[in-house]
C-alpha cells in the first residue's frame, strides 16, 4: 500500500508543484494520476521512490515513511517505466533487463535466465534480446521498459506516461497487454497519464489533478462520469464533448453504439 499524507512540494523561488495532497494506492491495484503539465503528477510519482522528497508531508509504503528508507534500496526495490523506455543504448536488450538484479547481487546467469523469461512475458521472442534497443520499434522498448522494470520482482510498479510515445494502434496493444499482466501479477501499480481514456481503461482509481497540484476529485472512472465534482472535472473528462454521449440504435436486428455526433463506435455484445 501506498499513502501520501498532506504531502506538498514548493520549489525555491516558491513555485508549488503539490499542495496538500492525500490518498491511498490499495495494494494489487492500479491507481492513475490523470492531469495536464504542470498538475504535479510526475512530481508524486517520484515522491514514491525518492527521486523526489516533498516539502511537506509525508509519503508512506505499507506504513513506512520513505524518507526513513536507503534511497538506492528503495529505488531498486520499485519498478520504474519511462515514457521513452530509458534503455541503455550499448547494452542488449537481455542484458537491459537485467541490470538491476546483477547490481543487486543475482548471478549474471540466474539474471539473464530470468530476463528471458520475462521478455516472453511482455510478449517479446527469443531474437529480440539479442539486439540492441535501436533495432526494436518504440512499442517493443515500451516492453522491454516493463520487462526492466519487473525484473527484481517488485510489489510497486510506477509508470510515468509509459505509452505517450507510441502510435495510437501500438498505445491500445500496450494497454491491453498491461491489463493482462496486472490480472495475472498483481502489482501496486501507479502510472501517470495526461490522457482521459487511457486513464479509464486502465485504472481502479483516478486521481484528477488541477493545475497547481490539488485533487479535483479522485475514485472510480465510473465515479468521475457519473458524479463529476465540478465543472473542472466535467470538462476534463469530456461530459460536454458529444464524442462522450453515447446511445445506442438498432440495424437489421444489432445494437450499435453511437457517440453524440452520430459516428458509430462498435455493436453490444450479444
Amino acid at each position: 500500500m501506498i499513502a501520501f499524507e498532506s504531502v506538498s512540494q514548493v520549489y525555491r523561488g516558491g513555485t508549488v508543484a503539490v499542495d496538500d495532497v492525500s490518498f491511498t494506492v490499495p495494494s494489487r491495484s492500479t491507481c492513475v494520476l490523470l492531469g495536464s503539465s504542470g498538475s504535479g503528477k510526475t512530481t508524486l510519482l517520484r515522491m514514491v521512490n525518492r527521486m523526489v522528497d516533498p516539502t511537506g508531508g509525508r509519503v508512506l509504503i505499507d506504513e513506512r515513511d520513505v524518507r526513513s528508507l536507503d534511497a538506492v534500496r528503495l529505488r531498486r526495490s520499485i519498478g520504474y517505466v519511462l515514457q521513452s523506455g530509458g534503455l541503455l543504448p550499448h547494452r542488449t536488450v537481455l542484458d537491459n533487463v537485467a541490470t538491476v538484479p546483477v547490481l543487486d547481487g543475482v548471478r549474471r546467469a540466474e539474471a539473464r535466465r530470468r530476463a528471458h523469461e520475462l521478455l516472453e512475458l511482455v510478449g517479446l521472442d527469443a531474437t529480440a534480446a539479442r539486439r540492441h534497443p535501436a533495432q526494436l520499434s518504440g512499442g517493443q522498448q515500451q516492453r522491454v521498459g516493463v520487462a526492466r522494470a519487473l525484473a527484481n520482482d517488485p510489489n510497486i510498479l510506477l509508470m510515468d506516461e509509459p505509452f505517450g510515445a507510441v502510435d495510437p494502434i501500438v498505445r491500445r496493444e500496450l494497454q491491453a497487454e498491461l491489463r493482462r499482466l496486472q490480472a495475472d501479477l498483481g502489482k501496486t501499480v501507479l502510472l501517470v497519464t495526461h490522457d482521459v481514456d487511457e486513464a479509464f481503461a486502465l485504472a481502479d482509481q483516478v486521481v484528477l489533478l488541477r493545475p497547481g497540484g490539488t485533487i479535483a476529485q479522485q475514485g472510480a472512472p465510473a465515479d468521475l462520469l457519473t458524479r463529476p465534482a465540478g465543472p473542472f472535472v466535467e470538462q476534463f473528462v469530456g461530459l460536454g464533448d458529444p464524442a462522450r454521449n453515447l446511445s445506442v440504435a438498432e440495424q437489421d436486428g444489432v445494437g450499435l453504439v453511437v457517440d453524440g455526433t452520430g459516428r458509430i463506435l462498435g455493436r453490444l455484445a450479444r
